[in-house]
């Protein structure tokens, strides 16, 4: 399957890794309720590494902002035997995009795409003005 180009992903193993494990060891100390600084590290993390049509991007949101909705959620969860998790998913996915933005102050990063060096051909063999006729 061919890229698009668009999205890159600019990361690294040793940082993933060391992120993950960040997040795994805030969230297993806490026992689930700093659930949401290890969601922003991660959220952060990805974000910084990204880049659509060369546009970095930025999570712009906070463990402190998603902490009342996560204790929420959890007891919910725990009062309902983990149905409520099936709900849980989507509104967590939901606020990373809402909180997912470019990184306006950072400037555009080179596409790599070879489509982005290679100029388009008119089709049909048409000739544009100044060029020779391409061959269809």
């Amino acid at each position: 399957m061919a890229k698009s180009g668009r999205f890159q992903f600019h990361g690294g193993a040793a940082t993933y890794v060391g992120t993950a494990l960040l997040g795994v060891v805030i969230t297993a100390c806490t026992f689930g309720i700093c659930y949401p600084f290890a969601l922003v590290l991660r959220e952060r993390w990805r974000a910084k590494h990204s880049t659509i049509d060369g546009f970095p991007l930025v999570f712009t949101g906070s463990a402190t902002a998603l902490f009342g909705n996560w204790i929420k959620w959890l007891l919910l969860s725990f009062i309902t035997f983990g149905i409520y998790l099936l709900w849980v998913g989507p509104r967590i996915a939901e606020w990373k995009w809402e909180h997912t933005d470019f990184d306006r102050g950072r400037t555009p990063l080179p596409l790599t795409d070879v489509r982005a060096v290679i100029p388009m051909q008119p089709a049909g063999g048409l000739s544009m003005p100044g060029h020779a006729p391409v061959a269809p």
